[in-house]
């Protein structure tokens, strides 16, 4: 069996950074401690100055996925390459299946399409509709498939978004049999209306997507999904949360012990609304839903995480070309809604969450890989360093620097919307179960 000893690495372990040596046998951590004398037949990497942490675990990426303008630019291949140049070993994705077709089947699809990604993958299925066959096909994921969250929409009920009185059916399956429901808060008729009124008018640059999607239409959608999910008793993780007027109903909920996940995306803490006022070719790569916000939405995001309000950091990560997002140059509610990140979202945390001085390193990886796996039912597997956890880890330079760029990015797509920033704080070595994946 192979071995891989890491040698004078800085491990974050109760509370503190401890350096130390790792000792992997196969795929597992070991142990950890010091080796003054080599166990037989180990390879070495030497950490001096170097910190290890956890793989990180994005809960929230769109490989692969399909849409009018075509496939999101990333499929599971490019878009874990990806991952891994960015320190990332897991991510969730998610199952989208037709109207009409069973959630069963579009889970053993999918699957088959993420076959080729080099991070672990796990999946959230998303009902579209209910049928008499829904509620029996969601116990099933959770009882036969080892699926136990599911995604659903309050926006998009044109396609595959759900109404209130069936999303409550879905949260209270999911509840009564141990799963849990992640939804997406906006609320559909209120930006119908506003889309349909900016088009009328003739007002149709990208300026106008976040005009159509303003803090109120996340906030009441986020305080009917609260109010559901305690009626039916159920679990309820929160996707992409932007506005400050949303956490303060999510902190509201938990106070009260209500099982309240939230998440925010790296765009939300580090870009405003200003990026939509640029011609076409940039504001467009801004196009995401929910959009970008202001900047009292901004710091209340990274106060929340500082409160523990927010659990996770994952990047809603779904790229699209330049071509692809031309398709909506006359007409901005055509412009594909997505945006690349997962490269990025560990050394953006690192920069302006550590080095800004916004974050602690143990919340950095709380949010960035711990959560995630306890939420999702990947601990103590993943997101710790322990003896027996997988051997996912980042040997990880914090005093490196990078220009991020779309011309040096992994990232399968021509457009970045962190195009310019600098970063400090960058992988050097990750680990995919003892396998060196990426090596700078």
């Amino acid at each position: 069996m192979r071995k891989i000893l890491l040698l004078n690495g800085l491990v974050y372990l109760q509370g503190k950074l401890i350096r130390t040596d790792l000792l992997i046998a196969g795929s597992s951590i070991v142990s950890q401690g010091e080796y003054p004398d080599l166990p037989g037949e180990a390879e070495t990497i030497d950490c001096t100055g170097l910190c290890i942490f956890p793989g990180g675990i994005d809960p929230h990426v769109h490989m692969h996925l399909p849409g009018p303008s075509g496939f999101s630019s990333d499929d599971f291949e490019t878009g874990s390459r990806a991952a891994i140049a960015g320190g990332t070993t897991s991510f969730i994705d998610f199952v989208t299946p037709c109207r009409g077709q069973s959630l069963i089947e579009a889970l053993h699809k999918r699957r088959i399409e993420a076959t080729n990604s080099l991070c672990d993958v796990k999946f959230h299925v998303s009902p579209v509709e209910w049928t008499a066959k829904t509620g029996e096909e969601i116990i099933r994921c959770i009882r036969e498939e080892g699926i136990a969250s599911f995604k659903v929409y309050m926006a998009y009920r044109s396609s595959i978004g759900l109404r209130d009185e069936d999303i409550f059916k879905v949260m209270k399956t999911a509840g009564r049999h141990g799963g849990l429901v992640a939804i997406h808060c906006e609320a559909d008729e209120e930006i119908e209306n506003l889309k349909n009124g900016y088009l009328s008018e003739g007002m149709t640059s990208p300026k106008y997507h976040p005009l159509s999607r303003p803090n109120a239409v996340e906030a009441e959608a986020v305080k009917r999904a609260l109010n559901l999910a305690e009626k039916a008793g159920c679990p309820l993780y929160i996707v992409h949360v932007s506005t400050r007027e949303s956490l303060d109903y999510i902190e509201k909920a938990q106070s009260q012990g209500l099982p309240v996940y939230a998440e925010t995306c790296p765009q939300y803490l580090l870009l405003d609304n200003s990026m939509y006022d640029h011609p076409f070719d940039r504001a467009s790569a801004y196009v995401m839903s929910p959009p970008l916000r202001k900047n009292e939405d901004r710091e209340a995001l990274w106060q929340a995480i500082r409160d523990g309000v927010i659990h996770t950091v994952g990047t809603d990560h779904c790229p699209f070309s330049l071509e692809q997002k031309r398709r909506g140059i006359h007409d901005f509610t055509k412009i594909p809604n997505g945006a690349g990140g997962i490269e990025h979202r560990l050394s953006l945390l690192y920069t302006h969450g550590i080095w800004g001085k916004r974050i602690s390193l143990g919340r950095f990886i709380e949010v960035s890989s711990e959560n995630p796996a306890k939420i999702f039912g990947w601990y103590p597997q993943k997101g710790m360093i322990k003896e027996g956890a997988d051997a996912d880890l980042v040997i990880w330079d914090p005093d490196a620097n990078q220009i991020i760029s779309s011309k040096t990015h992994h990232q399968n797509c021509d457009l970045n919307i962190y195009e310019g920033l600098e970063v400090k704080g960058l992988p050097v070595h990750t680990m995919m179960k003892g396998s060196s994946l990426f090596l700078q």
